[in-house]
């Protein structure tokens, strides 16, 4: 299969002349030569499953298709999507992997809360995974402490075993006992970080309650973040004030590794060992580049063959080339999860979408954003409680309207402004007044 480890990865070894890409052939395909593999790969994927997994073969069938009319990516709208509450009912009624497994003997079983049980580590994800550290910087010689769960879930031993593939020698910490940690990335030089973010900054700040500067006497340069948002302000922290490069990787339990940030900080790649869709929740349609929806990956994986998993996380995506020289789309990252949205005049609201517009403009105190239907058409009002009255009341709304078009993709229709005190405290950013007969 195209996708199979030997054909993709170039051992460690052969990572010593210095190059900006883990696998240059590979990330920096010409984007018809990309299409031609992706293509080809979910073809395989799709018949792989099929015959392998009884659930992919069991969805299939009760939808009607059939391997055969999978010949391109768009041929994917064909199959119906798994999402979560599913793939959970599914494991319980065929413990432990719900007719997903598709080998005869798994090496290793994690558990992740739900509980939800993955088999091993496939070499593909393994591979999705050193991309990701191999554009953050992490090179061999390096020194990594890992400080996510090694602890029943895979997070924690899918990035050792890229790490190893790097040549990269790791600490397996997990999470907690900040002093010790702190002790061990001292004694033994640690160059490199893995984890979330705010236990970095907890780090940090320990240290220096200990009396030290963080930035002169420890030697961590480039840090990996994930398992929640990182704020840009705090990621300004740890580039400025400690000279700490920090990238974000995305991925889920059951499908690791999905999508990483290169240097350019210009939207989260999308490796080739997967393909992802972004896909209109209600119809599971796909939705072409910029538009917000549920992000829904086929993972190019034989042990554990998810077809079209949704991952309940809303983005979108952008297709053309990064000015790192990686070909591959991107996620502009997350926009919240499936269930939080509003959809008016075809588009996806997401409150952190109102929310990116909004904090633009520091004489704003409170907003709410309202959606109506007036003449069989959605009315979208944005209502604004002001720091100081005297502002130029013309001029914000002018600047509003078009931002909140441009990061919102959709048209504003009012901007009414309200006495403060208006909104409460605790209100929803996005309130749908529609009534449907």
């Amino acid at each position: 299969m195209r996708f199979q480890l030997e054909e993709r990865f170039r051992p460690w070894e052969e990572l010593t002349k210095e190059s900006e890409f883990f696998d240059p052939a590979a990330e920096t395909m010409p984007v018809k030569e990309r299409a031609r593999y992706l293509n080809e790969c979910v073809r395989e994927i799709v018949q792989y499953a099929y015959d392998y997994a009884p659930a992919v073969k069991e969805k299939m069938n009760r939808a009607g298709v059939t391997p055969s009319e999978i010949i391109t990516v768009k041929d994917l709208e064909k199959i119906p999507i798994t999402r979560k509450d599913e793939f959970s009912e599914l494991q319980k009624q065929n413990p432990p992997f719900g007719g997903f497994l598709a080998v005869p003997q798994t090496k290793e079983i994690f558990v992740s809360p739900g509980p939800t049980y993955e088999p091993e580590i496939p070499d593909t994800q393994i591979v999705a995974d050193a991309k990701a550290l191999y554009a953050a910087g992490f090179r061999k010689g390096d020194i990594a402490l890992v400080t996510i769960s090694f602890h029943m879930v895979p997070a924690g031993t899918n990035h050792a075993l890229a790490l190893e593939m790097l040549g990269v020698t790791f600490i397996p910490a997990g999470v907690g006992n900040t002093e010790l940690q702190l002790q061990i990335m001292r004694d033994l030089k640690v160059t490199s970080y893995m984890g979330t973010p705010s236990f970095l900054m907890t780090l940090i700040k320990r240290a220096e309650e200990l009396g030290y500067d963080f930035h002169r006497d420890f030697r961590v340069r480039h840090a990996v973040v994930g398992g929640e948002m990182l704020p840009e302000s705090l990621r300004r922290i740890f580039e400025q004030d400690y000279g700490i490069t920090t990238l974000q990787t995305y991925g889920t339990a059951e499908l690791l590794s999905l999508a990483h940030e290169c240097t350019q900080k210009s939207g989260w790649h999308i490796p080739e060992e997967v393909f992802i869709e972004i896909v209109d929740p209600e119809t599971n349609k796909q939705l072409p580049p910029g538009e917000v929806g549920e992000i829904v990956a086929t993972p190019f994986n034989r042990v554990f063959p998810l077809i079209r998993y949704g991952t309940g996380d809303l983005s979108s995506i952008i297709t053309e080339p990064c000015p790192c020289g990686r070909t591959s789309p991107r996620l502009t990252g997350l926009m919240g999860r499936v269930g939080e949205a509003v959809k008016a005049r075809g588009m996806f609201l997401h409150p952190k979408q109102v929310k990116e517009v909004i904090t633009k403009f520091d004489q704003v105190h409170s907003f709410q954003v309202k959606v109506g239907r007036k003449e069989q058409r959605d009315e979208i009002t944005i209502n604004l409680e002001l720091k100081d009255e005297t502002v130029d009341k013309q001029k914000l709304t002018n600047d509003l309207t078009q931002a909140f078009q441009d990061i919102c993709r959709v048209k504003a229709d009012k901007i009414e402004f309200l006495a403060k005190g208006t909104i409460p405290e605790e209100h929803k950013l996005i309130v749908d007044e529609r009534t449907w007969e």
